[in-house]
């Protein structure tokens, strides 16, 4: 497996973190290198509670069409 060069990331979801960590493995399983990005302090806060900020799930620009097919299509 070669080595994937990409220019940016791009934001596919916003949610708390324990979404974003879901959304994030749905994407690893489909295939999607995935990363989270915290907004805010959040995780300092507590990692599973809804009084920090908003969490983001990036892929790169190149993967966003099909994550955010993805992203779209999970079930809740």
């Amino acid at each position: 497996m070669g080595a994937k060069m990409y220019g940016s990331l791009v934001e596919v979801f916003r949610g708390s973190l324990w979404e974003a960590e879901l959304v994030k493995g749905l994407l690893n399983a489909a295939g999607v290198d995935a990363m989270i990005k915290d907004e805010t302090l959040s995780a300092v806060t507590s990692p599973y509670s809804n009084t920090g900020g908003k969490v983001l799930v990036m892929v790169n620009k190149e993967e966003e069409v099909f994550a955010r097919k993805v992203v779209a299509e999970r079930k809740v």
